[in-house]
């Protein structure tokens, strides 16, 4: 763990918001020079900080109109290992996040959909047809609201 300062949590608000920003614009928002950014960035990088950069993609412009949040319990943890089950469900590729969890579900899945009919088709053919499955409980996404964090 390092030690952070006011500039690099700064440095962390303005690229959760935006990972596309380059040193220079980084540097320039900040007072910094583009090489100091860089090596403010590339620190936190090497820290574990800053594990990643990614892209927003737009479900709803692809035409995936509905989110669906599913809890999974396994039947049979014994018969079928969860191995088995997390390896079937990630090639479902509607699935897009599979979270092992605690509590009343083993599982935890955000399934995208074109619409209602098309996740029930999913639901009916490749989550309920995969090994060990159990209880199933689905919540319908509304409205989702994407707040930067504790850095925000």
């Amino acid at each position: 763990m390092i030690d952070l300062d006011d500039t690099d949590r700064a440095l962390l608000r303005a690229l959760s918001l935006d990972a596309t920003l380059s040193a220079g614009a980084l540097g320039r928002r900040f007072g910094l020079s583009q090489p100091a950014t860089w090596r403010r960035v590339r620190r936190l990088e090497e820290a574990g900080i800053l594990a990643g950069r990614r892209l927003v993609v737009d479900r709803a412009a692809l035409g995936f109109g509905v989110t669906v949040f599913l809890g999974v319990k396994l039947a049979t943890k014994g018969r079928v290992s969860l191995e088995d089950f997390e390896r079937a469900v990630t090639a479902i590729p509607e699935v897009q996040v599979v979270q092992h969890v605690l509590g009343l579900f083993d599982y935890r899945l955000r399934v995208v959909a074109r619409d209602i009919a098309d996740f029930e088709r999913v639901l009916r053919r490749r989550i309920m047809t995969l090994p060990g499955i159990g209880q199933v409980e689905a919540n319908v996404l509304l409205t989702e609201e994407r707040r930067p964090g504790p850095l925000g």
